[in-house]
């Protein structure tokens, strides 16, 4: 059957040839949609804002894919939207739902075994084994932090007759401005508590850290703060200082391995070590040296070590592999800041975590924090006012600067803006991005300046190849060791190598110190109260407004 449309004309005209003219002006009018921004919602405390130069997508696939490219999102997920009617999250069920400035959330789909995992044979694991591995790996956890050192330190409850006494004492002070002079038991007890409460954060706290302790007490009860000094509670902070000390040689006594790391007999038969250098978190690492899952010891793990490397020869075994890199984090944690391998010796035995998803789940299990989604949403969040203060930046540095921001005139790839907005970090904070990221056109003529590399990021461009074309390959040297490679782009692999560091606990180059304290303090934001002049003077015009 053939519809007619009529119009003042004679001559009928053919649905078939409307359609045809319809999808033409659709095609010319969504060439030239404009720009859409974006707010992506990753996770708690964790979000981004994606462009989209073309507009949104014509469909959720093709909005999930720009979603995964720009925020370097490796799971699968479904999308929901804030919608106006309701202020809640709703299924996106199509992009014509949402518009410029709308907030997705990215929902985390459950990770399935692939069937051929869950057959009974020889070649693949049994069901029962991969539950086993799973429920191992979940108890596995139970000994390590899950969070990093609280903004506000929380007091814990003391004893019963602590608290007593405490409350007593708070109560004069609020009727007469009475202060309670703590008994040297009364003393004691609350350092003690204290302390048992600062070892769920970390066993060596700074000088600040200890600030906040202290400051916390006296703002709980009152009642304790010291005449004599302006803050209030100094004298509480040299006292804890003692108690801390005290308490590390207790548990040191009983075997926490993140203390007996640092003994006096271990550290004299080791003649790489120095009797007074301490082995202990110097990053915000919330897990550097944690002790054995319950119930395991070196031998059991070394088997499952040996378990791991069979496991990583099976096809589609990612989950299993995942399980037991989770339960034998420990041990290997100990290996790396006990035996301080060479890299080509610690990747023979760890194959599986020289993988982007193994390095950021071991990134995130020292830390607890996310490293890919909060790298690039920082340094997105960062960008314009870095452009900003870049070109503001006069003589020779300044010249460099405008020189690397040439290739933002050519694309507007994020991957490139991204690259681009970390090589004039590097050159703002007086340090060569040449000695971080090298790129080269031909593998076979420059593998000899790649094997002697120490530490560094290569990137192979193709010979005639413009600005706004992809990288044959991107990678990480360490050792002379290519540990990874297909990384994609410059700031993955920027991020990835960060991760590394911690993994690997390897220290920052000397000649690239700046570069990684700006990375892991102001765009990771990990120990970020105490920085370096030249990294206070930028983090200073980030947030002030006034380069």
């Amino acid at each position: 059957m053939t519809i007619l449309w009529w119009t003042t004309s004679v001559e009928p005209i053919e649905w078939s040839h409307l359609k045809d003219t319809y999808m033409f002006l659709s095609n010319v009018f969504t060439s030239m949609a404009t720009p859409a921004v974006l707010c992506v919602i990753l996770g708690e405390n964790d979000s981004s804002k994606i462009s989209l130069p073309s507009g949104i997508p014509a469909s959720v696939e093709e909005l999930k894919s720009e979603i995964k490219r720009q925020c370097e999102v490796q799971e699968d997920f479904r999308l929901q939207y804030k919608d106006k009617d309701f202020d809640e999250f709703i299924n996106l069920k199509s992009t014509s739902e949402i518009q410029s400035k709308a907030t997705v959330k990215v929902i985390y789909l459950p990770s399935v075994l692939p069937t051929s995992s869950l057959c009974l044979s020889s070649e693949t694991t049994s069901l029962s084994s991969v539950d086993t591995d799973i429920l191992s790996s979940d108890s596995s956890s139970s000994s390590l932090r899950c969070e990093p050192w609280p903004n506000n330190f929380p007091v814990p409850e003391f004893t019963y007759d602590v608290e007593l006494q405490l409350e007593r004492g708070n109560a004069d002070f609020q009727n007469n401005g009475t202060l309670l002079s703590p008994s040297p038991k009364l003393k004691s007890d609350i350092l003690e508590g204290l302390a048992s409460q600062i070892i769920k954060f970390k066993a060596y706290p700074s000088s600040a850290e200890f600030d906040d302790v202290a400051e916390a007490l006296v703002k709980k009860h009152p009642c304790l703060k010291e005449q004599g000094c302006v803050s209030g509670f100094y004298g509480w902070k040299i006292s804890l200082k003692y108690k801390m000390a005290n308490y590390r040689t207790k548990l040191r006594n009983i075997g926490c391995s993140e203390l007996t790391v640092n003994s006096l007999k271990r550290k004299q038969g080791d003649s790489r070590t120095s009797p007074n250098q301490v082995k202990k978190a110097r990053r915000a690492e919330v897990n550097y040296c944690p002790d054995y899952p319950s119930g395991q010891s070196q031998d059991s793990l070394e088997e499952e070590r040996l378990a791991l490397l069979s496991e990583m020869k099976k096809s589609n075994n990612h989950q299993v592999v995942k399980a037991k890199m989770e339960m034998t984090f420990a041990y290997r944690r100990h290996e790396v800041i006990e035996d301080r391998p060479f890299i080509a010796e610690f990747k023979r035995r760890w194959p599986a975590l020289f993988s982007e998803q193994e390095v950021e789940a071991e990134f995130s299990r020292i830390t607890t924090v996310p490293l890919r989604s909060k790298f690039m949403q920082q340094l997105d969040h960062h960008t314009a006012r870095l452009l900003t203060i870049f070109r503001k930046k006069g003589g020779a540095a300044g010249l460099k600067i405008r020189k690397i921001m040439k290739d933002l005139d050519k694309t507007d790839a994020i991957e490139a803006r991204r690259a681009c907005v970390l090589k004039a970090l590097m050159v703002y904070v007086n340090e060569d991005p040449g000695h971080l990221i090298q790129e080269y056109m031909d593998v076979e003529d420059n593998q000899k300046s790649m094997d002697e590399t120490v530490l560094g990021i290569y990137a192979i461009t193709v010979e005639g190849a413009e600005p706004t074309d992809c990288l044959a390959d991107v990678g990480i040297i360490i050792e002379g060791v290519n540990v990874l490679d297909e990384l994609g782009n410059i700031a993955n692999a920027v991020a990835i190598l960060l991760g590394l560091m911690y993994s690997l606990d390897l220290s920052y180059p000397t000649n690239l110190k700046y570069t990684f304290e700006v990375l892991q303090k102001l765009v990771m934001e990990l120990d970020a109260n105490k920085l370096s002049t030249k990294v206070q003077v930028l983090k200073n015009k980030l947030f002030e407004g006034t380069p």
